[in-house]
């Protein structure tokens, strides 16, 4: 049987039919890791952040650097991967069977002590990033896909959710609307759009969905802002972002580690303008962690799984 080639991996993520379900998912990460296991690239430990290393491909590949990679969270064999996938499976089932009493679970809240579902879910969007020859020319559909992930992920446990264009007229200019491309629109059930809720049901949450902050932090604050302006009631909005690091140039390394998360400007929107109804980070850095101020306004993704994502949907 031909080896799978990176150039294969490309062509199955850029195709638009591929990706449907989780299994799809699961798939593509199973086999970028059995590559792995063949190709053995060269692993290098970032000197600023031990915690992350890149991989870096032989001649055959050009001697391709992957991005920074969260050791903490990324599942490196084929066979650790497929058992974690097993019991992630479980979760969501278990989810979906006990909806708002999940966090009440003792073998749910167990399992989310081993930061499992954060590291299932980094190691597969990771792994179709660094399908890629060039991450960085493919950014559009790296993030179009961790979109359609957190998508399937959100309906695997029952719940409405899907991506929606609405054009708002402007107060007092007829002739004139902004339009909004929403992420995910989230609902406990099928909500019917009337000309009484304009848009979005109340019983709706937006959700945007990111690989990183960077560039991106301002507009959803100031999408609820206008939302909510426009629509003249409160519109409930998240954020989930996989991670906010880059690879950076270190003294005399390449391969150190910046942060592209901007801790003053999220406070200050966060402070002056409106605060976001959450917001959810598979790979957060550690400022979000130990500054108590963030720590209050960010959370773990899995808790918006197990408690949060209910909570919204019953508002």
């Amino acid at each position: 049987m031909t080896q799978v080639s990176l150039l294969d991996l490309q062509i199955s993520v850029l195709d638009t039919r591929a990706f449907g379900r989780l299994d799809d998912y699961f798939l593509i990460c199973q086999t970028l890791l059995e590559l792995f296991a063949v190709q053995t690239p060269t692993r290098i430990i970032s000197p600023t952040d031990h915690n992350y290393l890149f991989f870096q491909y032989d001649e055959k590949y050009g001697h391709r650097i992957t991005r920074p990679i969260n050791t903490d969270l990324f599942i490196e064999t084929p066979q650790n991967f497929q058992a974690a996938v097993d019991r992630f499976t479980t979760f969501l089932n278990d989810i979906r069977r006990y909806q708002e009493k999940a966090s009440q679970q003792q073998v749910i809240n167990d399992y989310c002590l081993t930061n499992e579902v954060n590291q299932v879910v980094y190691t597969i969007q990771q792994s179709i990033g660094d399908s890629f020859e060039n991450s960085n020319q493919s950014r559009k559909r790296i993030g179009q896909l961790f979109e359609l992930f957190v998508k399937i992920i959100v309906q695997q446990l029952g719940l409405e959710c899907e991506s929606r264009s609405i054009n708002i007229p402007i107060l007092g200019f007829d002739s004139y609307a902004m339009s909004y491309e929403l992420d995910l629109v989230i609902s406990r059930n099928k909500a019917v759009i009337t000309a009484e809720t304009r848009f979005i049901h109340p019983s709706e949450f937006i959700g945007s969905v990111k690989t990183t902050s960077k560039d991106r932090i301002d507009k959803i604050f100031l999408d609820k802002y206008m939302l909510t302006k426009l629509l003249g009631r409160d519109i409930p909005v998240i954020a989930i972002f996989l991670h906010d690091v880059q690879r950076a140039i270190k003294g005399n390394s390449i391969f150190g580690i910046n942060t592209t998360f901007k801790s003053n400007h999220f406070l200050g929107y966060t402070v002056s303008l409106n605060k976001l109804d959450g917001v959810y980070y598979i790979d957060p850095r550690p400022v979000m962690v130990k500054n108590s101020r963030l720590k209050e306004h960010i959370q773990d993704f899995q808790q918006f799984l197990v408690k949060d994502i209910w909570s919204l949907s019953d508002l």
